[in-house]
């Protein structure tokens, strides 16, 4: 108050409270001499005060009450005039605060006195007002004199009055708590114990509080009083008061003064015990209140709601809630569940408004909501306030929509339908302004028929009511049609809009405080302080903890009310404004779900846009699932999405944009799309875009729907995967208005920027993008199936462009994603599975090009993972699939062929996988990218992937779709050859460093390292799979293919076999050369015979080549040629190894097969080789081939430069040096010097397939007919020319038999006929004495012996020669009478038994046997002769000579040699039983007319013969192979034929029989004898076989016996034969212990006959008859 205090000012006051005075002692001078008197002595008073003091204002004050006293006088004159001026006076007074406590007492008295006098009443509300404004001197009982006078005022006559006092009321119930809050201020510092307020009964007396408060304390309690109608306790005086008003001044107490009963514990008491009751009481009415129930009804009138209080009333509980609510936890809840009722729909119109714009109040406080949900939703057993105010909301708004409102008569007549009932009034149309001209559409909602105008009724985020604040009114308002609905609507988007932004910035601060305090943590140096971060961190845990279930729960019990609100609003919507408004709360919504991960309700949220999205009613199953579920427990429903397209009562309705087909597996008609469709459209791209991270699996929902709009639109996949308009051409059902055909483009942009931005999603979030993409994939898949329609491609489509912007971490979605796409790729639809190919190529193909980190060279697994797929589509069977898949292969070798290392063996997979029956165009682009690599590729790529180029090059050349493929891949096979031999240094270097890795990864995991050739060094390997491949090749069904082959696998082997090691070419000659020679064999001789029409076309076929025998017999010869040259050009390097022997075998066997083959060309051509491996015919020899045999001049190769030329590390050049090549070998010795023993099997061997061929070749033919194969001159004489070198190598062991076998030969080779066509070649004509050449051949090879030195030895074969003649001679002549006469026969037996009896020891082998085969010839004619001749004698003496021929030649005395193979004796044996066989045919039939003594020399050699012990001289393996069982049997058998006869005719017989059976029986007695000895002796051991079969026999033997001496006549059985029977009887008995079997059953046999023996003794026997 400076302005007061200063001198001047003061100076001023005392100025002018003298003039004052004066002023008023004038006035009074007349009527009032004592205030006149009193004015004057004040003049005085105050001169002397200001005369006396310094300090003049605080004089003033201490004697303000006498000062004051003249004026107070004045006023009681009650004159007007006086009383205005002494007023006047007071009021300076008090604003210059010189006014003491009695004084204002004074004051306040008079001024009482005035009012009850109604004098200057606006003059004294002014005065209070000064005095109670500028100091407190006033307080306690003036103070509510002071308040009560005003309150008294206000209820006069007059207006101005009255509201004059309002305010001052106002005013002063403002000062004294102002004064209060000013008092509190001053003791701010001293704590004081607060004291429990006592419930006590006289409120009047609040001890505790301070005075300032006291009153405020009082006048509270009183203005509640007053309110609730009873008798205030302090404000004495109190006349009458009104209700409006006391609420009022409660309100602004209360809203302008919280922090008063917040602080005191006094006032909260008051709060709760005065105020909620009060206004929970005066509720009563509007709670009770049904609109439309008739009073007479119910028994007590009900009491209606009166508008003026009950909006004050809401007023108030809007502070109380905002304000106090944490005091009044329980009584808001009551207030809350009052403000939800009052939304019902028969409540009157008015209160329903006021009651929305209380909630709207709510709100726009997030944080009280907050507190709502904390104290009442998320404790047990309380109301769930929260959710029921947002539930609340939404009833009200669909009941808007459902009931017509009935409140005010204005609002009776909807919308453009007029009832006849009410009076037409100006807001029934307000929906169309100028009916029938342009119609100007209001912004609305409309539902069935029900029209509702949007009002702007509030700035957004600010609740400013309209009728709350309607002080002034006395009855109902009307409210506006669309009014409340308007206010709803802004209380749900405020209420989104604040929950949303509230919780998200608290969410953005926990997550950032979470991640500041755990990277303090963990960063903080020293330990104390680590513990205090732990210790906050923990804190802010729980904190975020705490949070967390509070936005859930704020979430959870409104999420449901306002999704079925907006969506009933989103469908009612026909403004763009107002529609976006919604979904941008829906979105808000789904997103903060998504944040929170409240999966249901985020769905719920985005299936509701979705919905939006498509025309009503569209069938799409993914949205019509999820929703009904969540909604189904509401009280109202909104799944009445039948949105009237265009009904007559809404032409509001929004405008059709679009006409498309339907996405479905039949499409019915067309739908339409709206342009409010194409807003949610864009809403829920936005929601994608972004809020991508948190829609998790809710990406199914958006993006199927996304997809069926796309479909509408007729967007189609472009490459990339964007989607471009489609041509219209391609949907003739598709219309699209000019509006939407501007904005797809931006559509298609915003589709693209959707997926791009997939790239800022988190691992898992993009997980579930794809995931949602591949379902929907499938399911466009499976309505793809069985119809070739155009397919759904958007999934695929948009895989493809995600895969390619994330291609940064490609890795985590690679197999998801492929394997996908895999799958598109084998749809039968071929646009589906083009696209999935199409799709599946972009992202390999990006993949490799694009510039990952770690690159590609250094991370090969990504690599591999990354061509994987390439490879998984060769599992595919649709060409156009693998054409795409081959394209792609072409073009990764075009961009990154140099960099694909470990992919190679992937990529040359592929190519290889291209099978035979996969079309032309197939192999041939496969083709195209193998020659590529080939040309291109082989150096850079690792040498282990070489031999998968070769794997693949050959199978190209056994595809027979087309020849020039095949014969082309041969051709690359040579240049790989090629590329091996010039890289071969690097090449092996780099396979054996592979090896041992290899290796030494197997011997880690304990397995064997498996490949094929395995144990050649990995090099050889390469070639020896090149060699295998070329191998297949040579035996290709087509002839051109195999002469390619062919050839190109003999020159390789012959170009480069150099580079093998020397065990290598083991392998090459078993497992390649002689493989093939195998199969070529086979096939040559099983080949069809089969005449070949022309080759298709105009070709024409050469007669030798028109069958597929002969095109085969061209293939053998090649390869026969081949084989032979490499053994004859090699022959250093294969003579080393240890099987060259058998090798040696082995060809000679082909040559021979060759040679004996009916066909000219082959057998021809097998000499041919014959003579190149002997050498004969000088091969063009390879000048590497060191020179083995000193004799045969080779020339050194000279290396073509030196070795240490430049850049030459190691020449490859054709000739190796000898030096080095021997080096390879041994260093030592010389090279290849092989024991001379070895040289010579050789030869011999050649020597015995030159005499198979020759002989088997000359045989003639056994019958003779057309087809009869004659081998040709050529061939022979080919032969022949043969011999002389073979000769040369095997002269020191040809002995007589070689050489009659030679003999053979030649004779047999001149005597083949010469065919008739071949004649006139070869036959002079007879003039000319010419040899040809084969005889020409002969006489060489005959020139060629005589130079040898044969000395006596050439007998033999002439000797031999000549026994033939003789033989042949005598079997011509043998009956004639000359020959008889001359003992032609005796003579030549005689002769015979020299080469007979010496057998063994004869000089040849092939004496013997041919004598013995003249023998039989002889006799077999001579025999009959003799016969005849028996009774002449002239052929006596033969008989012995035969006998002891027969003797000699079969017990011969000469020992077999040592070296006979046991197939040589078992010949030999065969020839022994020939001779026992025509003694049993030719001469004992005949015995009767043969010399006596003769039968018993042939019948003591047979028994001789049959008995086997007679060699027991051997040792048991000799016993096995040399006994002759064969023979023994024979001699038995023929034993037994003749013991005995049934037609005995000469006496002479009788007794061979009888002789021949005693010597049977002994000889079965003794063998019976032997066996039981043995099988004694030999215990649990078996006896030998051949004992077996013996005693076998002869018990068979014995029972035959019985049985034939039964059947013979009884006189031809001599008495002596039966007791040698019967005494067989117990050594068979003994027998039954044997343990063999077979020797038992046989026993069983000869025992069963002995029964006819068993007789009762006769009495008496004579002569053998009883």
């Amino acid at each position: 108050m400076s302005g007061t205090n200063s001198p001047e000012a003061v100076k001023k006051l005392l100025e002018n409270m003298q003039s004052d005075l004066r002023a008023l002692s004038l006035e009074c001078k007349k009527k009032f001499p004592p205030v006149k008197e009193a004015a004057e002595s004040g003049i005085i008073k105050v001169k002397t005060i200001a005369a006396r003091n310094t300090e003049i204002l605080a004089a003033l004050k201490e004697n303000s009450s006498e000062v004051v006293q003249p004026f107070l006088m004045g006023c009681g004159t009650k004159e007007p005039k006086i009383t205005q001026l002494c007023l006047a006076a007071i009021q300076r007074l008090m604003s210059h605060e010189v006014v003491s406590e009695t004084a204002a007492g004074n004051i306040i008295n008079m001024l009482w006195q005035l009012m009850e006098n109604s004098l200057e009443e606006l003059k004294l509300l002014q005065t209070v007002l000064v005095l109670l404004t500028t100091n407190t001197v006033v307080h306690d009982e003036a103070l509510s004199k002071a308040i009560v006078l005003c309150f008294r005022l206000h209820f006069t006559k007059d207006n101005i009055t009255n509201n004059t006092a309002a305010a001052t009321v106002r005013q002063v119930v403002t000062v004294v708590f102002e004064r209060m809050v000013a008092e509190d201020e001053r003791h701010r510092d001293v704590v004081e114990q607060p004291v429990l307020v006592q419930g006590n009964s006289n409120r009047r007396s609040v001890s505790t509080l301070k005075p300032c408060a006291k009153d405020a304390y009082m006048l509270f309690q009183d203005l509640c009083q007053l309110v609730n109608a009873d008798a205030p306790y302090w404000l004495v005086g109190m006349t009458e008061m009104t209700r409006t008003f006391g609420l009022e001044l409660l309100e602004s107490v209360l809203n302008d003064f919280p922090q008063v009963f917040l602080q005191h514990q006094e006032f909260s008491f008051l709060l709760k015990e005065r105020v909620c009751p009060l206004v929970i009481k005066l509720f009563s009415p509007n709670i009770k209140f049904r609109q439309g129930s008739s009073t007479s009804s119910s028994p007590a009138p009900v009491e209606k709601p009166y508008f003026p209080i009950c909006m004050r009333l809401l007023r108030v509980v809007s502070v109380l809630i905002k304000q106090f609510y944490s005091l009044l936890v329980t009584e808001c809840e009551i207030f809350l569940s009052l403000l939800v009722k009052f939304l019902d729909g028969d409540k009157p119109q008015w209160l329903r408004a006021v009651a929305v714009e209380s909630i709207h109040r709510l709100c726009v406080q997030p944080q009280l909501l907050r507190s709502f949900c904390q104290s009442y939703d998320m404790k047990q057993h309380s109301t769930k306030v929260f959710r029921d105010i947002v539930n609340a909301l939404g009833s009200f708004i669909q009941s808007l929509f459902l009931v017509p409102p009935t409140g005010n008569p204005a609002t009776t007549n909807q919308a453009g339908n007029n009832n006849s009932g009410g009076p037409v009034s100006a807001p029934a149309n307000s929906g169309m302004l100028g009916i029938g001209g342009g119609v100007t559409l209001l912004p609305a909602f409309e539902y069935r028929g029900t029209w509702i105008p949007i009002l702007t009724v509030t700035v957004q985020g600010s609740a400013k009511a309209t009728y709350l604040e309607m002080l002034d009114k006395v009855e109902p308002p009307t409210i506006p049609e669309g009014y409340a609905m308007s206010v709803a609507f802004h209380c749900l988007l405020d209420l989104v809009r604040g929950i949303t932004s509230m919780i998200e910035g608290e969410l953005g601060e926990v997550e950032t405080e979470c991640q500041t305090t755990t990277t303090e943590a963990v960063s903080s140096p020293a330990q104390s302080s680590e513990q205090q971060e732990l210790q906050s961190t923990s804190d802010h845990m729980d904190k975020a903890i705490v949070s967390r279930a509070v936005w859930e729960e704020m979430v959870n019990a409104c999420w449901c009310g306002l999704l079925a609100a907006l969506s009933l609003l989103l469908d009612a919507s026909t403004d763009e404004a107002a529609t976006e408004n919604i979904l941008k709360a829906e979105l808000t919504m789904a997103a903060l779900c998504g944040r929170l991960g409240l999966v249901t309700s985020r769905d719920a949220f985005i299936t509701a846009i979705c919905k939006g999205s498509l025309p009503p009613h569209y069938a799409l199953t993914v949205l019509n699932t999820t929703t009904a579920a969540t909604l189904s427990n509401k009280s109202y429903s909104i799944q009445g999405q039948s949105v009237m397209m265009i009904s007559p009562s809404s032409e509001s309705h929004q405008q059709v944009v679009a006409v498309g087909q339907p996405l479905a597996v039949q499409p019915q008609g067309t739908v339409m799309l709206t342009s409010k469709n194409i807003q949610c459209m864009r809403t829920l791209l936005n929601l994608a875009h972004c809020h991508g991270a948190v829609l998790g699996t809710s990406w199914q929902l958006v993006l199927a729907t996304l997809q069926h709009l796309v479909w509408i639109l007729g967007l189609k996949p472009s490459s990339g995967g964007a989607l471009k308009p489609g041509r219209a051409v391609e949907g003739p059902s598709t219309v699209l208005t000019t509006a939407v055909m501007t904005d797809l483009p931006v559509i298609s942009n915003i589709l693209s920027r959707l997926f791009e931005s997939s790239q800022y999603l988190d691992d898992v979030s993009l997980h579930h993008l794809i995931n949602a993409l591949c379902s929907l994939s499938l399911e466009a898949m499976d309505m793809a199936y069985g119809n070739n329609k155009e397919p759904s491609l958007f999934a695929v489509a948009k895989l493809l462009e995600t895969g390619l912007v994330n291609m940064h971490r490609i890795e985590i979605l690679w197999r998801p994603l492929t394997g996908h796409l895999l799958e598109v790729c084998q749809h039968p639809n071929s646009r589906m599975r083009e696209w999935g190919a199409e799709a599946l190529t972009s992202l390999i193909k990006a993949g490799l090009t694009f510039n990952h980190d770690p690159p590609l060279s250094q991370n090969q697994r990504l690599q591999l993972l990354l061509l994987n797929p390439l490879k998984e589509m060769s599992s595919v069977n649709h060409p156009d699939i693998r054409l795409k898949q081959l394209e792609c292969v072409l073009q990764i070798l075009q961009s990154q062929g140099d960099s694909l290392g470990p992919g190679w063996p992937l990529v040359l997979g592929v190519m290889g996988a291209i099978r035979n029956d996969q079309g032309e165009s197939l192999i041939r682009t496969a083709f195209q990218c193998l020659q590529l690599v080939v040309t291109d590729f082989l150096p850079t790529m690792p040498c282990t992937c070489l031999q998968i180029v070769v794997d693949v090059a050959g199978s190209f050349g056994l595809h027979n779709q087309e020849l020039n493929i095949s014969l082309t891949s041969i051709g690359l096979l040579w240049n790989i050859s090629d590329y091996f031999f010039q890289r071969g240094e690097t090449i092996e270097k780099e396979l054996n460093n592979e090896e041992a890795a290899q290796q030494k990864q197997a011997e880690e995991k304990g397995v064997v390292l498996n490949r094929p050739f395995h144990p050649a060094p990995p090099f050889d390997c390469l070639w020896l799979c090149l060699y295998a491949k070329l191998g297949e090749l040579c035996v290709d069904p087509r002839p051109a293919v195999r002469k390619s082959a062919g050839q190109t696998l003999f020159s390789t082997i012959g170009a480069h076999g150099t580079l093998l090691q020397p065990s290598t070419w083991h392998t090459v000659i078993w497992k390649v050369l002689f493989h093939l020679l195998d199969r070529v064999r086979e096939s040559s001789t099983t080949a069809d015979k089969e005449k070949i029409e022309s080759g298709g076309g105009n070709i024409l076929i050469h007669h030798s080549r028109d069958t597929a025998e002969k095109q085969w017999a061209e293939t053998w010869v090649l390869t026969l040629a081949g084989v032979a040259r490499i053994f004859n050009t090699r022959r250093y390097l294969l003579q080393p190894l240890g099987d060259f022997s058998r090798a040696w075998d082995v060809l000679l066997d082909h040559i021979q097969s060759a040679a004996l083959s009916k066909n000219n060309e082959v057998s021809l051509a097998a000499l041919k080789s014959f003579q190149e491996i002997l050498q004969i015919v000088t091969p063009v020899r390879d000048s590497d081939k060191p020179e083995t045999p000193p004799a045969v001049n080779v020339p050194v190769p000279v290396l073509l430069g030196s070795i240490s030329g430049p850049g030459l590390n190691r020449p490859f050049v054709r000739t190796d040096s000898i030096g080095e090549r021997l080096g390879r070998y041994s260093s030592s010795e010389p090279p290849v010097v092989t024991d001379e023993l070895e040289d010579l099997n050789l030869w011999w061997a050649a020597w015995n397939t030159w005499y198979r061929v020759g002989s088997e070749s000359t045989k003639p033919p056994i019958t003779f007919d057309k087809l009869t194969f004659i081998p040709s001159q050529p061939f022979l004489t080919a032969l022949i020319q043969i011999f002389p070198a073979l000769y040369q190598h095997i002269k020191t062991g040809f002995n007589m038999d070689d050489l009659q076998k030679l003999g053979v030969i030649l004779h047999s080779a001149v005597s083949v006929p010469i065919s008739s066509d071949a004649s006139p070649f070869i036959l002079p004509s007879y003039t000319e004495a010419v040899l040809t050449s084969l005889q020409e051949a002969v006489l060489t090879a005959l020139d060629v012996l005589q130079k040898a030195e044969w000395v006596a030895l050439n007998y033999v074969p002439f000797a031999e020669r000549s026994l033939e003649v003789v033989v042949d001679l005598y079997q011509k002549t043998a009956c004639h009478k000359a020959v008889v006469n001359e003992k032609v026969l005796q003579n030549i037996i005689k002769t015979l038994r020299v080469p007979l009896s010496l057998k063994y020891s004869c000089p040849s082998e092939s004496t013997w046997k041919l004598a013995v085969s003249s023998l039989l010839k002889v006799l077999s004619i001579g025999l009959p002769v003799a016969r005849q001749h028996a009774s002449s004698g002239k052929f006596d003496s033969m008989w012995p000579e035969l006998a002891n021929t027969f003797e000699d030649f079969l017990f011969t005395k000469s020992i077999p040699p040592d070296n006979l193979s046991i197939q040589e004796f078992q010949r030999n044996e065969s020839i022994d039983v020939e001779v026992v066989q025509l003694i049993s045919t030719e001469i004992l039939p005949y015995a009767n007319f043969i010399p006596k003594e003769f039968v018993g020399q042939i019948m003591t050699m047979l028994n001789k013969g049959s008995i086997h012990s007679q060699s027991s001289s051997f040792t048991e393996a000799e016993i096995d192979i040399r006994l002759r069982e064969e023979f023994s049997k024979m001699c038995f058998e023929t034993l037994l034929q003749f013991s005995f006869s049934n037609k005995v005719t000469t006496p002479q017989e009788g007794y061979i029989s009888r002789m021949a059976l005693s010597v049977l029986l002994k000889r079965s007695q003794d063998v019976l004898h032997r066996y039981i000895e043995d099988e004694r002796l030999s215990g649990k051991c078996p006896l030998p076989r051949q004992q077996v079969t013996e005693i076998i026999f002869v018990l068979k033997a014995v029972s035959t016996l019985i049985d034939s001496l039964k059947k013979t006549q009884p006189e031809n059985v001599d008495g002596n034969t039966w007791a040698q029977v019967i005494a067989l009887y117990p050594t068979l008995v003994e027998c039954i212990t044997c343990s063999s079997s077979e020797v038992c059953s046989a026993l069983k046999e000869a025992l069963v006959p002995f029964k006819d023996f068993m007789q009762p003794p006769a009495s008496k026997v004579q002569n053998g008859e009883s």
